[in-house]
């Protein structure tokens, strides 16, 4: 240990109580940080796979202009020749296909326009949690003919309720009137109240019927393993396709361009979140500003000895420094430790929020919420709070540059 290090040990030990309070101050901002950011990343990866799995999927394959414009029109001709692509992705964990028309529905009292999904209920039911929020009846299966699921704000709207029929009207791809009865065989709750007021799904092959698809469909919707591997599935997906598609467009979608305001509801959060951490820190490192000022004031008749006996103010500022980094450190390490240990007990059993449950239901999310501990919400936090306290360490630690050594000894 060099004599320099000894002394900032020494000095910093000075005043315990003032010490202990700026190390309490940092331990509190890198606990509070390391907390936040997981809780943060850990909500957003829940809204988001929450979302995902209730209506767009990971990653959506559509025929060019279908996101923009929604025409039954634009279908994708030959869906097995990409399902055969994705089957040999492995990062894909499970897809299915669906269609999609907006159509008239009406019950013995009222008629609403709603968008009609079809659906292949055995693939459905490995991207979408429909299947587990049904509350009556039962879901879909492959052997089911002119069978329907809705929501259940649309069943109470109409109203219906499981055995009842349903007139559904529309209009063809080939412009023919598509029209047929429907029996409801169950209600779900997605708890996304514009989606259980205008959802309908019926099986595949009775939409393909109805609106003259012929085999066709409008999205192949696909679900990763992990978040993490959406980029890489879609990096390979444009490869594949750009083989197969022969000149036809074909558009692939992640979850960020299919639910742009979900994505702009995370992106201000997490601004708004970053200006409260900045605030925080902002503190902190005031609180470090405000001890080192005081220890030079307190010392410099001390400083002013040391230079006049050879100490160059060099030297005195890397003593200063070492005193700083010593402090952030001791603040920093612990405020991990009671962190992690803090987040890791929250990660396992979740934090309540049936208070706000109607809010968290927009997004299909329970009252119970659980962060997520990462190496960028573990390090992000820390490193925010070594920089900033670094750095307003060295306003005092400069200032000991300009001290001289006869009026530093004379100094009251």
């Amino acid at each position: 240990m060099s004599i320099e290090t000894k002394m900032a040990w020494r000095n910093i030990w000075r005043n315990p109580r003032r010490t202990i309070l700026t190390v309490c101050a940092i331990t509190f901002a890198t606990v509070l940080l390391v907390f936040m950011l997981s809780f943060q990343f850990g909500s957003y990866e829940t809204m988001i796979n929450t979302s995902v799995k209730i209506s767009t999927g990971h990653l959506q394959v559509q025929a060019e202009k279908y996101q923009e414009k929604k025409s039954i029109r634009f279908v994708i001709s030959e869906p097995r020749a990409i399902a055969e692509i994705v089957d040999h992705i492995p990062e894909v964990a499970a897809y299915s296909f669906r269609a999609q028309a907006f159509s008239l529905i009406s019950s013995k009292d009222r008629t609403y326009g709603v968008v009609v999904t079809g659906i292949d209920p055995q693939k459905e039911a490995t991207v979408s949690r429909i299947k587990k929020l049904v509350q009556a009846g039962n879901y879909l299966t492959a052997d089911d003919v002119n069978q329907a699921l809705v929501g259940n704000l649309l069943a109470k709207n109409l109203p219906v309720s499981i055995g009842d029929e349903l007139t559904l009207l529309g209009q063809g791809r080939d412009g023919s009137i598509g029209a047929t009865v429907v029996q409801v065989k169950g209600i779900f709750r997605s708890g996304i109240d514009e989606f259980d007021r205008s959802a309908m799904q019926i099986p595949l092959s009775t939409f393909q019927d109805i609106f003259s698809i012929e085999g066709a469909v409008h999205e192949v919707v696909i679900i990763g393993k992990s978040l993490s591997d959406v980029s890489r599935i879609k990096t390979q997906l444009k490869a594949a396709l750009a083989v197969l598609n022969n000149g036809k467009a074909l558009k692939i979608l992640d979850w960020q361009e299919l639910m742009p305001g979900l994505r702009q509801a995370i992106e201000m959060d997490l601004v708004s979140g970053l200006i409260f951490y900045g605030l925080l820190i902002i503190v902190v490192a005031f609180s470090i500003l405000n001890t080192f000022l005081m220890a030079i004031f307190e010392r410099t008749k001390e400083f002013g000895v040391m230079m006049a006996v050879g100490t160059t103010p060099r030297r005195l500022t890397k003593i200063l420094l070492i005193e700083s980094m010593s402090m952030t450190l001791i603040g920093i390490i612990t405020g991990i430790c009671i962190g992690i240990g803090i987040t890791y007990y929250f990660q396992i059993h979740g934090i309540d929020f049936s208070g706000g449950s109607e809010l968290l239901s927009q997004f299909g999310i329970s009252g119970r919420m659980y962060p997520k501990l990462s190496l960028l919400s573990v390090s992000i936090g820390p490193f925010m709070v070594l920089f900033f306290t670094l750095f307003a360490a060295l306003y005092p630690a400069l200032k000991i540059r300009r001290l001289r050594p006869v009026e530093a000894m004379t100094a009251i």
